[in-house]
C-alpha cells in the first residue's frame, strides 16, 4: 500500500485581534492611522520619492508604540498572538524571546499594490487589518519551493490548498495574520474604490 505524506509544513496563523487582550477600539485605531498619515510629512515625502502607492510609515516612524497609546496596547495584544504562533511552530527559543522589531501603517489606495517580497533578519512577520473594503486585495503567499520546481507541471485548479503554488488569504477587519518572515508574499492591486488599511510588523529574536 502506498504511503504518501506531506513534509515540511508552512504554517499560516489567523485569529481575531480580540482573541488576546487588551481590547483595541477599531474606530480609534483606524482614526489614528489616518491622523498619523496626515501629519507624517517625512513619510509622505518618502512615498512620493519612491513612487510608493498610498502611504506607509515604514521609512519614517519607528516608534509608533511610544508615540501613541493605542499602538502600545496593540503591541501587547500582538505579543500574545506571536507567542501562541511560536508555540505552534515548536520554536525552541532557549534563553531568548521574540520581540517587536518594527511596526508600520499601510494605506493602499485604488490601483495600489505591494510587489512580492520577504522580511530579512526577522523571525515572524504579520499584519492586522483595519479597513478592508469589498473587492479589495487578498494577500498572496508563494510556495517557498517555487524556484526549485524547474520542469514541474502547473497544478490543477482543484488541487488541495497545500499543493498549490500560490495561496490567497482574504482577511477581514480585525484579523491578525502571522507567518514566518522568509515566506514570500505580496498584495495584488487594490481594485476597490476605497483604501485598504492595515498595520504590519516584524518580530525578531532578542
Amino acid at each position: 500500500m502506498s504511503d504518501i505524506r506531506s513534509l515540511f509544513a508552512t504554517r499560516l496563523y489567523r485569529a481575531p485581534l480580540s482573541a488576546h487582550s487588551p481590547a483595541i477600539d477599531a474606530a480609534e485605531l483606524e482614526g489614528s492611522c489616518y491622523s498619523i498619515a496626515e501629519d507624517d510629512e517625512a513619510g509622505k515625502r518618502w512615498c512620493e520619492e519612491n513612487s510608493y502607492p498610498g502611504y506607509t510609515s515604514y521609512a519614517s516612524l519607528t516608534d509608533l508604540p511610544w508615540r501613541f497609546p493605542i499602538f502600545a496596547d496593540l503591541v501587547k495584544s500582538l505579543d500574545r498572538h506571536v507567542s501562541a504562533f511560536a508555540g505552534d511552530l515548536a520554536f525552541d527559543l532557549e534563553d531568548k524571546r521574540l520581540a517587536l522589531e518594527d511596526i508600520w501603517i499601510n494605506i493602499l489606495p485604488e490601483g495600489g499594490a505591494h510587489s512580492g517580497h520577504l522580511h530579512p533578519h526577522s523571525v515572524i512577520s504579520g499584519t492586522t487589518y483595519i479597513a478592508m473594503p469589498e473587492g479589495t486585495s487578498a494577500i498572496r503567499f508563494e510556495d517557498p519551493r517555487l524556484p526549485m520546481m524547474m520542469a514541474a507541471p502547473i497544478r490543477r485548479k482543484d488541487a488541495p490548498a497545500d499543493l498549490r503554488m500560490f495561496h490567497y488569504e482574504a482577511p477581514e477587519v480585525g484579523d491578525v495574520l502571522l507567518w514566518e518572515s522568509w515566506l514570500r508574499h505580496e498584495v495584488p492591486m487594490n481594485m476597490a474604490e476605497t483604501e485598504r488599511v492595515s498595520v504590519s510588523f516584524n518580530y525578531a529574536l532578542n
